[in-house]
């Protein structure tokens, strides 16, 4: 009698893919937020002052030149 057991562990392709894509929903996040705290220069966050000043003392935070 032959049992066939595989040496190959199981992958769980549904949690394989959940993880997938938080990373790839945190690595935009991320990038939006890189963006904003960077290279806006208040052309978004020009909706509110809290906003912008947020930003902009992000910026000095970082130590990403401003004005």
């Amino acid at each position: 009698m032959s049992s066939s057991t595989s040496s190959q562990p199981w992958v769980n392709p549904a949690g394989t893919t959940r993880l997938l894509w938080t990373i790839l929903a945190t690595v935009v996040a991320l990038t939006l937020l890189a963006y904003l705290v960077a290279f806006d220069q208040g052309a978004v966050s020009r909706s509110g002052t809290y906003l912008h000043e947020l930003m902009h003392d992000g910026r000095h935070l970082l130590g990403v030149p401003c004005h």
